[in-house]
């Protein structure tokens, strides 16, 4: 399965930049003025689309939000470490980002950031061997 998630952003550019300052690759094919496409994962991508192309598609122009719009959905992914976790949350804090709660819970340490357009991310480090019942 191929994931793509799409969000409107207030300016391409300037997500572009951001994307590309917490260390995601842009896939250039799939790229363009109105649409950055960024590999998160083998297979998983997301799309920051300009406000106007995204209302394009599908007649969502009343669900475009803003970046004072709490997000409605949160995209969670693993890592390999705690430290990968920090330092993908440094590289967004010194790119812009709102950072947000760290937790750290005997079987998994996350954290919390929101992009410049208002979108929640929350990287994990599942721990090895911890007890995934309690």
């Amino acid at each position: 399965m191929i994931l793509f998630i799409t969000c409107p952003v207030a300016d391409v550019a300037r997500a572009t930049a951001f994307y590309t300052a917490i260390g995601w690759t842009l896939n250039a094919e799939m790229s363009d003025d109105n649409v950055s496409c960024f590999a998160i994962a083998p297979d998983q991508y997301v799309m920051l689309g300009s406000r106007e192309m995204y209302a394009s598609v599908g007649g969502t122009e009343e669900l475009i939000g803003g970046p004072d719009t709490p997000s409605k959905v949160t995209v969670s992914f693993d890592m390999n470490s705690r430290e990968e976790v920090d330092a993908l949350l440094e590289r967004a804090k010194a790119a812009g980002a709102r950072i947000g709660d760290t937790d750290d819970y005997p079987f998994m340490y996350q954290r919390q950031f929101d992009d410049l357009d208002g979108y929640h991310y929350s990287p994990f480090w599942m721990k090895p061997d911890a007890d995934q019942t309690s």
